[in-house]
């Protein structure tokens, strides 16, 4: 027996939620415009969602230092540096399969957010790696992002959560650690030697 409560249909959606905001639809654009590029190029961090050939779903965080996280090549091309990680290579695989990606940027203290929908593939072209040169280390890739929708998200999910109130921070010990958590999937996992050697093991691998 199908459960009443379950949405199955974009009308009966639409019913419950009624029509959008007009301008959260205007807001919408197919580029860059010169407002979104200026608040984009302030962004050090941003979620990069993808979905491979099967289905398979992956979001990553991708940050770095304002003005090397990602270049602005035109209004509808970003190039964004694959730098150093564990080689699980998730959202690159499904990249590979599926050039449909989302994007959210975020800027510490800013409640907006600005996504970034579109068509992306890796290069390897020297030309575009050497523009992420980080102290004569290059990331092995380059994603060429071809941009499709360009719209701001409104703050009230980061009012609601409190993300940038002081009170609202956590420290180290409040929740458990890198290694904790790994060993909670891996009992054999040496978590205490993993997170005393970790802060020195990210200061030389963070490129």
């Amino acid at each position: 027996m199908s459960n009443p409560h379950t949405i199955t249909s974009i009308e009966q959606l639409e019913q419950i939620y009624g029509e959008a905001n007009p301008w959260s639809l205007k807001k919408e654009t197919p580029m860059l415009t010169t407002a979104y590029q200026e608040w984009l190029e302030r962004s050090p961090f941003f979620a990069l969602a993808t979905s491979g050939a099967d289905g398979r779903l992956d979001c990553s965080p991708r940050g770095d230092g304002v003005g090397t996280l990602f270049q602005v090549l035109d209004d509808r091309t970003l190039l964004i540096p694959d730098r150093r990680g564990n080689n699980r290579l998730d959202s690159l695989k499904n990249i590979v399969e599926n050039p449909n990606v989302a994007t959210m940027f975020i800027i510490p203290g800013i409640s907006e957010c600005l996504r970034i929908n579109g068509k992306a593939h890796l290069s390897t072209d020297p030309d575009l790696c050497g523009r992420f040169d980080m102290k004569g280390k290059l990331p092995q890739t380059v994603i060429v992002l071809k941009i499709e929708t360009v719209y701001f998200q409104c703050a009230r999910a980061i009012l609601r959560a409190g993300l940038w109130d002081g009170d609202a921070q956590l420290k180290t010990g409040d929740v458990p650690t890198a290694g904790q958590m790994v060993k909670s999937a891996a009992a054999e996992f040496g978590a205490e030697t993993y997170d005393a050697e970790l802060p020195k093991r990210q200061s030389e691998t963070l490129y």
